[in-house]
């Protein structure tokens, strides 16, 4: 009876065992970091968000809260969010690598990571960059926005991508 469960259960054990390697590895990262306040990958992304703000009309600043680990957005001169460790998606970014790679297909897994974890990290730029103007010019809608509507959006696209993944890679048969 356990033979019958047996790929099931080698693509369960793969995704734990990544996915805790991920996990444990970028803790490591966080610590290593700790000292300098905000993560540096955290900081590239405030400072890309920021970029595409300013060609975007919306002039922004930073600033950067070392103590509390934190960058303060201010648009066009008003506070409008903070970056904190969290907004940078990596969190996200390893659950999708775990569960791609749980259903490992050689070259073209590394290749389907690589593509996803690229759009991954546009699609989270554009969400913060959302989620600042929103804050900016719409700001009674913050909390609806910061709080369902941009998580679904990064949330959907990992589940688009695995859809992808399982549907035109992971599962097709290799003869056809």
């Amino acid at each position: 009876m356990l033979k019958d469960f047996k790929p099931v259960l080698s693509i369960l054990l793969r995704f734990i065992v990544i996915y805790l390697v991920l996990l444990f590895g970028y803790q490591f990262y966080l610590n290593a970091s700790k000292a300098g306040g905000l993560d540096p990958f955290s900081r590239i992304i405030a400072d890309q968000v920021a970029s595409i703000q300013k060609v975007s009309g919306f002039p922004t600043l930073l600033y950067d809260d070392v103590k509390n680990e934190q960058i303060w957005f201010y648009v066009k001169k008003n506070y409008v969010t903070r970056m904190v460790e969290g907004c940078n998606a990596i969190s996200v970014m390893i659950l999708f690598v775990a569960f791609v790679f749980a259903f490992y297909k050689g070259s073209k897994t590394f290749v389907f990571a690589i593509a996803g974890l690229v759009m991954l990290y546009i699609m989270n730029l554009l969400r913060i960059v959302g989620l600042n103007i929103v804050m900016s010019d719409y700001k009674d809608y913050g909390k609806i926005f910061h709080d369902f509507i941009f998580p679904a959006v990064i949330y959907g696209s990992v589940v688009v991508l695995w859809l992808v993944w399982i549907k035109f890679f992971a599962l097709k048969n290799e003869n056809s």
